[in-house]
């Protein structure tokens, strides 16, 4: 009995430890394996132009990237436009799976400001795309947002590219979301002067009120703004190699280069085109493409020539100044909390190679 007993034992033992080592390896595969495969989540808030188009077709062809929902915000166009250039470049892109929102009809307290002079009447580049085969998601944009982040808390990445209107708004109706955000990337600002004017980039001028809501939520923000973009311009060479490969996407997005370089050439110098939009997205894909400098930035809300602009603090403080009398007296330094990661450099060379590999397909 007892002999018997001990046979029984030894296979049943054996078994038990080699089913415990494959359950230790497989519970130790799967805390490793979505850290080597792992994709972002992001969502893209867009007024989609030129270079809006420009930035989509980057992220949905970037494997790092997962692309959860497309929000529209009015800016380079209005509204509506904006929400049907959307739809046509997920069409093409074959990303019917992606939800397309459109969200605020206007900034919060100023009348919008379209830029057809830029982007073409149709704000693609006078391209006509073919009419899509998406439909529009019926949620309101900034619903869209609040819901996924909350569906995904900690896992969303926000890359909003154009005016901040939806962002803020959704800040506004469910400040919850700011700490389920994992990060946020925008295109806009600058901390070296505009260009609508001498103290405003385009996106922050558009809806100053909604950026400085965004850049106070008290979450990650990275702001990529025209320093990055004015370095990182595509010249001819790179519309060259942009040529050399065919495709529906391919084709499209050389076809808005080529109208971007353009007009650089009729305006500018001719040495290329800004890939504004296009950076937050790279940024998003790869981060060390960039060089940072983590500083508070406040949005000027009420000067006459600087609405709009972003002031960086580089030094980090301000002077506290105490009343005595009929006069203030400065009485020593109050520091103060960054908020902001922003953009001071960027590797141009190896964006804009990723780039034009992730559109021809390499």
């Amino acid at each position: 009995m007892n002999h018997g007993l001990c046979v029984f034992q030894f296979p049943y033992r054996k078994y038990f430890t080699t089913s415990l080592i494959l359950i230790v390896l497989l519970f130790a595969f799967a805390s490793v394996s979505p850290a080597v495969g792992a994709t972002k989540k992001i969502i893209f808030d867009t007024d989609p132009g030129t270079d809006d188009a420009m930035a989509l077709m980057l992220a949905l062809t970037s494997p790092e990237l997962d692309v959860r929902a497309i929000t529209v915000v009015p800016g380079n166009v209005t509204a509506e436009m904006g929400l049907e250039n959307a739809l046509r470049m997920v069409s093409l892109a074959n990303r019917c799976d992606i939800p397309v929102a459109g969200g605020a009809k206007h900034p919060l307290f100023q009348k919008l400001i379209t830029a057809e002079m830029w982007h073409g009447k149709n704000g693609l580049a006078n391209i006509e795309l073919p009419a899509s085969k998406c439909k529009a998601d019926p949620r309101f944009g900034l619903d869209l947002i609040i819901e996924m982040i909350h569906k995904y808390p900690h896992e969303i990445t926000l890359v909003p590219v154009g005016p901040l209107t939806n962002i803020a708004l959704a800040i506004s109706k469910d400040p919850s979301i700011v700490p389920l955000v994992k990060e946020v990337i925008i295109m806009g600002g600058s901390i070296t002067g505009g260009n609508v004017n001498a103290a405003a980039e385009a996106n922050i001028y558009n809806d100053p009120e909604a950026a400085q809501i965004v850049f106070q939520a008290g979450w990650p923000l990275t702001m990529s703004g025209l320093e990055v973009g004015n370095k990182a311009m595509l010249s001819p060479k790179y519309l060259e190699q942009l040529s050399k490969t065919h495709g529906p996407i391919n084709d499209f997005i050389a076809q808005v280069a080529k109208y971007l370089v353009g007009l650089s050439a009729k305006f500018g110098d001719g040495s290329g085109s800004p890939m504004y939009d296009p950076s937050a997205v790279g940024i998003a894909i790869d981060p060390t493409l960039v060089k940072t400098q983590e500083m508070h930035v406040d949005v000027e809300t009420r000067g006459e020539f600087t609405r709009g602009e972003t002031v960086g603090n580089r030094g980090g403080y301000v002077e506290r100044n105490v009343l005595h009398g009929d006069r203030y007296v400065i009485e020593g330094i109050d520091k103060v909390t960054p908020n902001t990661k922003v953009c001071i450099d960027v590797d141009a060379d190896r964006f804009l190679q990723l780039f034009v590999s992730r559109i021809a397909g390499k």
